[in-house]
C-alpha cells in the first residue's frame, strides 16, 4: 500500500501542495494592495497537475527499471522442504 502511495498519489499531489503552500505563505506575508495578492488560478493548477503526472511517470519508469529479477531468471514459489517453508526466490536458468 505504501508503494501505491509513493508511486501514484504522492507525485500527483506534491506539485499542487507546494503551490498551495506558497500561495498561503505569500498571502500571509503580503503587505500592500489587495490587487497584488497571489491567488489560486486555473493556469498554475493545470501546470501543477501536468508536473504531477510527469513525476508519477518518472517514478513508475524508475521502479520498472531498478527493481525485479534479472532477465532470464525463473521464479521458484515457496515450498515445504524438510518440514520448513523455503521462501520464494528467483533462480538463474
Amino acid at each position: 500500500m505504501i508503494r501505491v502511495f509513493f508511486e501514484y498519489v504522492f507525485p500527483l499531489v506534491l506539485p499542487t501542495a507546494v503551490y498551495v503552500a506558497w500561495v498561503t505563505y505569500a498571502r500571509a506575508r503580503h503587505q500592500g494592495d489587495a490587487e497584488e495578492l497571489p491567488a489560486l488560478r486555473k493556469g498554475p493548477l493545470f501546470w501543477c497537475a501536468l508536473g504531477g503526472f510527469a513525476l508519477m511517470m518518472a517514478a513508475l519508469v524508475t521502479t520498472a527499471l531498478m527493481t525485479g529479477a534479472p532477465p532470464g531468471s525463473q521464479y521458484q514459489p515457496p515450498r515445504l522442504e524438510g518440514g520448513k517453508v523455503v521462501p520464494p526466490e528467483y533462480k538463474e536458468k
